[in-house]
């Protein structure tokens, strides 16, 4: 069983106020910020391209070398 314990109120009222004033400041800074918009801050993009059809071969060479690796600690 567990224990209930009643409480009246969570917060004191110096509590309350400093909330409140934190997230006015948080409000006002998310509302200064410059933010990305997503397209001109994606410029560094150009010039890349995408992953082929074989980067499952890429895996399985990774998940080979670690194989030979615990392979040899083990071995030893």
């Amino acid at each position: 069983m567990s224990l209930f314990i009643k409480q009246d109120e969570g917060r004191t009222q110096l509590q309350q106020e400093i909330a409140a004033e934190l997230q006015a400041k948080a409000r006002k800074k998310a509302e200064e910020a410059d933010l990305p918009d997503g397209v001109t801050d994606s410029a560094y993009i150009k010039g890349t391209k995408q992953t082929t059809s074989l980067a499952w071969v890429w895996g399985l060479i990774a998940l080979a070398a670690i194989a030979i690796v615990i392979w040899l600690i083990v071995s030893l």
